[in-house]
C-alpha cells in the first residue's frame, strides 16, 4: 500500500519540519516525539554506519541497505537520500526502483559528478545540465509513486543564476519537489521559492553554509518543508563525547548532571516488550 502521508503534506500547502535519522536508535525516538515524515541522510547514515564521509564512497547496495533497514524500524514515511543516483541512466532507474521497492516516499537525486561531496564541503564538481534534466527524466518515468526531488549543488560555481537555471530544467524535466542547496542567505532563499509553483525544500544543516533559520521564518520565505539531517547527529555526537570523557576522566560511569534515558523505557521502545511476551507465550 502507498504511503501518501508526504503527498498529502505538500497538498495541504503548510510548512512542516523533517528531522534527519542517523541510526536506528533516532529513528525509533522520532516514532515516540510524534515524527510521521523522516529524513534518511546520506551524509549522516554513512558515518554512523560506516565510520566514512560523504565523498561518493558508500555504495548503492550499502545505502540500500541503510534505507530499507529504516524504513522497517520507523512508521514514519521516508524521504531517502540517493546521492548522484549511483552511476548513469541505468543506475539511477535501478536505484529508483530499489528505493521505491524498500517503501522510500521521496528520493533524492543531485547534480554533481560522481564521485560526489556533502554539499556544504568544497570541491563539489557538477555534471551539465543536460545530463542531469535525462536523470530525473529517468527517475520519474521509472517512478510509480514515489516522488523525485531534483538537488543542485550549483550555488558556489554558478552562483544563484546558475542555481535558477538548473532547477527550472530539473522542473521541466519531471521533478516533484526542488532542491536549492547551500543558497547562503535569506534574499536567496526568498528568491528560490518565488520563482517556482513547485515544492522547495531547505536544507538547515548546522555548520555550513546555510543559516539556520527558525521554522516560522522559513515558512514566511515560502518553503514547503525542512529538513534537519545534522541536528539529532551533532547532538549525540557531543553528549557521546563529554560522557566519554567523564568516564575517561572521573571514573563515572552515571554522570549527574547529564540527562540518560531510562533504560526499561528503552527496551521496550526498541521492542523488547513484543520478546518478553513472545517468551511467556512459548517458552518452556
Amino acid at each position: 500500500m502507498t504511503d501518501t502521508r508526504l503527498k498529502d503534506k505538500l497538498q495541504k500547502e503548510d510548512f512542516f519540519v523533517v528531522p534527519g535519522i542517523h541510526d536506528m536508535i533516532t529513528a525509533v525516538i522520532a516514532d515516540r516525539v510524534g515524527f510521521d515524515i523522516v529524513y534518511g541522510t546520506g551524509y549522516w547514515l554513512t558515518a554512523s554506519s560506516l565510520g566514512l564521509p560523504d565523498a561518493g564512497i558508500a555504495t548503492y547496495t550499502q545505502m540500500l541497505d541503510r534505507m530499507s533497514t529504516l524504513k522497517k524500524t520507523s512508521n514514519a514515511a521516508l524521504i531517502a537520500d540517493a546521492d548522484t543516483g549511483f552511476g548513469g541512466l541505468l543506475n539511477v532507474a535501478h536505484t529508483v526502483k530499489g528505493y521505491e521497492a524498500a517503501g522510500v516516499s521521496a528520493i533524492q537525486i543531485e547534480d554533481q559528478e560522481f564521485p560526489k561531496k556533502c554539499g556544504h564541503t568544497p570541491f563539489k564538481r557538477l555534471i551539465p545540465i543536460e545530463d542531469m534534466v535525462r536523470k530525473i527524466q529517468v527517475a520519474s518515468d521509472t517512478s510509480e509513486n514515489m516522488l523525485v526531488i531534483a538537488r543542485t549543488d550549483a550555488r558556489q560555481s554558478e552562483g544563484l543564476d546558475g542555481t535558477l537555471r538548473r532547477l527550472e530544467a530539473y522542473a521541466q524535466a519531471g521533478a516533484d519537489i526542488l532542491f536549492p542547496e547551500a543558497l547562503t542567505n535569506e534574499e536567496e532563499m526568498r528568491k528560490a521559492c518565488k520563482t517556482f509553483d513547485k515544492p522547495v525544500m531547505a536544507n538547515m544543516a548546522n555548520g555550513g553554509l546555510t543559516p539556520v533559520l527558525n521554522g516560522n521564518t522559513l515558512k514566511d520565505i515560502g518553503y514547503a518543508f525542512a529538513i534537519y539531517p545534522s541536528l539529532t547527529s551533532l547532538i549525540s555526537a557531543a553528549a557521546v563525547e563529554q560522557s566519554l570523557i567523564k568516564l575517561r576522566d572521573n571514573l563515572d560511569g552515571e554522570p549527574a548532571d547529564m540527562k540518560m534515558f531510562d533504560f526499561k523505557t528503552f527496551c521496550e521502545m526498541i521492542g523488547f516488550k513484543e520478546v518478553w511476551e513472545f517468551e511467556k507465550k512459548w517458552a518452556d
